[in-house]
């Protein structure tokens, strides 16, 4: 393991005139910038590997653990690449943190060194800015997602929402003539998602800039075009996963691409390469495209919209195994008849039409139906496909998703570019085999056979991996118990042997304890245990928000937070805060999961484990990012207690799981813990 030192940072070392500086002296003065700023051996090595790659034109998976400083290790060697480097990051609110926080930093401390100031822009999905054409229409449309639905007997609450609904299109109308960049995080204080998608765009129903009568002042093309000028462009995985999936024309051409949590890439590909029919979505269709077809190719729609709510009422819930349903082939041929028909009226758009804003989006959401509709009835072997229900109520759907995306990834995410994948868990039981090939990698055999836990490899000339390590000293400064005592899990929810260890433990410490469950109900059960045990403050997911909930948890040290797989990563917090975290049981996907259930069963077909495929590298993930909420810095100590025996007992597997986490000191011995917890209490 890597460790950091207490070295002031190296200073560039003096170049002549002209001479272009290096990676290093662009990272020695980011970090010299910082207060207290320090050298960290793992950051120069990371540097040092992407200059690498940069120059080799091979491609890189780094595993950089928690404290490494990954953002500056990627962004300064980037600097020097010629064009725009694309960084795609794995949510929103990581994009928004480059770009309002780290890039600038970045840009004045090495202005003086690049003798210019570097430039940067985010890149969004055409749905987070205001259009202009849509707003211009937004009195007129009726609003989406059953605002007007009939209210539950006795209430009005709708006569509000749409009250409410119209104060805030107002507010958006003023905005609209305020507003320069029309992004909608720049909205304060914000709109809700209903309002916001009466004016703005998805990318599939917009006419285009040159047939749109806003095209001149349209938002998300502003953006694209600042895009291209600039020296670093940050987008997220969404986003990336569209521009592949779409022949790569919405990101800027670019030589290297850096992806930061590269761990959740090919969930977000594979959400993206997801399609789904719900009866509501039908209807929206019908009346969006009322205006240009015939009434009988409307009465078409809502024929098929009605077999496909027959078809959802009567379908089990879960996956597909045996072919559609007959309800449901019927529901799908009904639909592809109907929207190819509404496809054929409304035609061509023209570029004197005179309505193409309307056409467009009547046109789209009846070409995503259509196609759709066809991939089902097709039950390709790639594709798996299952009938969303909620136990009461609610929303129904007949989804389709592909079975892998690593083919897909493969094909689009490395050809003509340089791809360095990142994240503090890269590495699956020491080794990068699995990322790798979940990324469309073939995964090399380790000339060591330690597959880049001690520096580079990869045989095929490809690929190279590297494993940095972390600055934290994780067996001073953390334990991780693992309760062997208790029963394995069986029912879902909180065992009452589970609930006691958990309480002895949040007493031992007197709160600061985040718990993480496998399910709400687990978590539920655990705050309805700790309010009825203990005076301490318990915070549940659900009950309030959760930005709310976490700073009253950082706020509050003898406060403790429950929740399920959202809390799981990040969380950020620092400090005595929050010195024990509790996982009530082993991550691994539940049986019910479509897409998790296709994949094992898929390799089964071909006499391999999909339990040991599947199943448990997507714990492995989980777990190691549920224990990384612990040590989120240098001077952080604590616990983090593990109540599923099986990550001692099971011989096949928990060595494995162990293997995946950060080398925390290790310990089946209650005792051990609690005086941990105990001392930890007294400081």
């Amino acid at each position: 393991m890597t460790t950091a030192t207490n070295a002031p940072p190296t200073a560039p070392k003096p170049r002549s005139p002209g001479q272009q500086p290096t990676a290093a002296d662009l990272l020695a003065a980011a970090v010299g910038a910082v207060p207290g700023g320090a050298a960290r051996p793992g950051q120069q090595a990371m540097v040092a590997a992407i200059e690498r790659s940069i120059e080799t034109g091979e491609h890189l998976l780094v595993q950089a653990g928690t404290g490494t400083g990954k953002s500056l290790a990627y962004l300064t060697p980037s600097l020097l690449v010629d064009g725009p480097v694309v960084v795609s990051t794995a949510t929103l609110a990581l994009q928004s943190q480059l770009v309002d926080h780290d890039l600038p930093r970045l840009a004045d401390a090495v202005e003086p060194v690049l003798r210019r100031r570097p430039t940067f822009a985010v890149l969004k999905g055409r749905h987070h800015y205001l259009c202009l054409a849509r707003l211009d229409n937004s009195t007129e449309e009726e609003p989406d997602d059953g605002l007007f639905d009939a209210p539950a007997p006795g209430t009005t609450k709708w006569l509000g929402e749409a009250g409410r609904l119209g104060k805030q299109i107002q507010r958006l109308r003023e905005w609209a003539m305020e507003t320069s960049n029309g992004d909608r995080d720049e909205l304060d204080p914000g709109v809700d998602d209903i309002a916001w998608r009466q004016v703005s765009m998805p990318a599939r129903e917009c006419v285009g800039a040159n047939r749109c009568p806003y095209g001149q002042e349209c938002f998300a093309e502003a953006s694209r075009a600042r895009a291209r000028e600039a020296d670093i462009v940050v987008t997220n995985h969404s986003l990336l996963a569209v521009d592949m999936l779409a022949g790569r024309h919405i990101v800027p051409p670019h030589k290297l691409l850096v992806i930061d949590e590269a761990h959740e890439l090919a969930d977000r590909v594979s959400s993206a390469a997801q399609a789904e029919l719900t009866p509501d979505a039908v209807d929206r269709a019908a009346r969006r495209a009322r205006t240009f077809i015939s009434p009988e190719a409307y009465e078409a729609l809502a024929e098929a919209g009605d077999a496909l709510t027959v078809g959802l009422a009567e379908a089990p819930a879960g996956r597909i195994t045996t072919g559609l349903p007959p309800v449901l082939s019927g529901a799908c041929t009904l639909l592809d008849a109907a929207t190819r028909t509404g496809l054929e009226a409304i035609g061509d758009i023209k570029s004197d039409d005179p309505d193409p804003v309307r056409k467009q989006q009547a046109k789209a959401v009846l070409d995503e139906l259509s196609k759709t509709a066809q991939r089902l009835l097709e039950e390709a072997a790639h594709d798996v496909a299952w009938v969303e229900k909620p136990d009461v109520g609610g929303r129904r759907a007949l989804v389709v998703a592909p079975l892998s995306v690593a083919g897909t990834l493969a094909t689009h995410l490395y050809d003509e570019r340089t791809v360095v994948a990142t994240s503090a868990t890269l590495t699956l039981g020491g080794r990068f085999d699995t990322v790798a090939r979940a990324l469309g990698l073939a995964a090399p055999e380790p000339k060591d056979g330690k597959a880049g836990k001690e520096g580079l490899t990869g045989d095929d000339g490809d690929w190279q991996s590297l494993d940095v390590g972390s600055p934290f000293d994780y067996p001073r400064q953390g334990i991780l118990y693992v309760a062997s005592h208790l029963p394995r899990p069986a029912a879902s929810g909180l065992p009452d042997a589970a609930g006691e260890e958990l309480l002895g433990l949040v007493n031992a410490l007197g709160g600061r304890t985040l718990g993480l469950f496998s399910s709400r109900r687990a978590a539920q059960q655990a705050a309805e245990l700790l309010r009825a045990k203990t005076d301490l403050p318990v915070l549940l997911q659900g009950e309030e928000a959760l930005p709310l909930l976490v700073r009253r948890f950082r706020e509050d040290r003898a406060s403790c937070l429950f929740g399920v797989m959202s809390l799981w990563q990040g969380v950020d917090v620092p400090g005595d805060s929050c010195q024990l975290v509790v996982i009530d049981r082993l991550p691994f996907p539940r049986p019910d999961e479509p897409l998790a259930a296709a994949r094992s069963a898929a390799v089964d077909a071909t006499g391999g484990s999909g339990f040991a495929s599947v199943s448990v590298p997507i714990a492995a993930i989980r777990l190691a990012q549920g224990v990384g909420r612990l040590i989120r810095s240098t001077g952080d100590k604590g616990v983090v207690a593990v109540l599923d025996s099986r990550l001692e007992t099971a011989r096949g597997y928990g060595p494995f799981l162990r293997r995946s986490l950060p080398p925390f000191w290790y310990t089946t011995r209650r005792e051990v813990a609690l005086g941990a917890l105990e001392r930890l209490r007294g400081r």
